[in-house]
């Protein structure tokens, strides 16, 4: 999928593989990249000092934007069309695109990435707690009933829980949320203010705002994207039939 040059005027190309290589030798160092969500972990926990957008599907970088990277498999195709774009045309990319069915449409990783929090911070506390969340049916609780259940002092919690998880316990809130809302929008024809007050939001414009801002679309664009219709093909076989 990706090649590296060395000529005037080429970009290097990067994959995994040689992401990885370039990021050992530190000129990614202080820069912006993307990965496939699964391997963030260990990336970060291995090159801190690259800024890992993992949201993103595509990445140019470095002072003169020499470098190219794209993040999840299918992320080539946006490679190829973005390329096209640069060194040939906006409206050839366009074209070719049309011809071999490659849409700009998913430049961004985020509504693909599951919340996957780090738990092996050494934070036996925050580990019960986290536990006990992902253990619940809802999410329908406060950071001072998070404090309380972890008999700390909010100030203390807040700073403990941060430095443990990454997350600040609303974000991490949120992202629980937002998650919840994911499943029930792939897997239920529940309306979206139903779904919003099962989350624990009140107000449905409050949850839109959030969902957007962590998957970058809407819950009805998340739906369309991401349901499967399989049942609805089945039903309409059999009346058919």
């Amino acid at each position: 999928m990706a090649t590296a040059h060395a000529c005037p005027g080429c970009r290097p190309l990067l994959g995994l593989r040689r992401r990885l290589l370039l990021a050992e030798t530190g000129l990614l160092d202080g820069l912006d990249t993307t990965t496939h969500w699964a391997f963030a972990p260990t990336f970060r926990q291995n090159f801190p000092g690259i800024r890992l957008r993992v949201e993103e599907l595509l990445i140019v970088t470095g002072r003169h934007g020499e470098f190219v990277m794209s993040g999840a498999a299918s992320s080539w195709q946006d490679l190829i069309l973005f390329l096209i774009a640069r060194h040939v045309s906006p409206t050839a990319a366009q074209e070719i695109g049309k011809f071999l069915l490659y849409h700009w449409d998913s430049r961004s990783q985020a509504p693909f990435v599951p919340f996957v929090p780090p738990t092996d911070h050494g934070d036996g506390t925050i580990r019960q707690l986290q536990e006990w969340l992902n253990a619940r049916d809802t999410v329908d609780v406060s950071v001072d009933d998070l404090a309380h259940r972890c008999d700390l002092p909010r100030p203390t919690f807040y700073r403990r829980f941060k430095r443990a998880t990454g997350y600040s316990p609303v974000h991490y809130l949120q992202q629980l949320r937002i998650e919840e809302a994911k499943r029930l929008l792939e897997s239920t024809n529940e309306p979206v203010d139903d779904i919003s007050w099962q989350v624990g939001y009140e107000e449905t414009a409050a949850f839109r705002r959030v969902f957007k801002r962590i998957t970058r679309l809407s819950p009805g664009e998340f739906r369309r994207k991401f349901r499967f219709p399989v049942s609805h093909r089945k039903s309409a076989d059999i009346n058919k039939g």
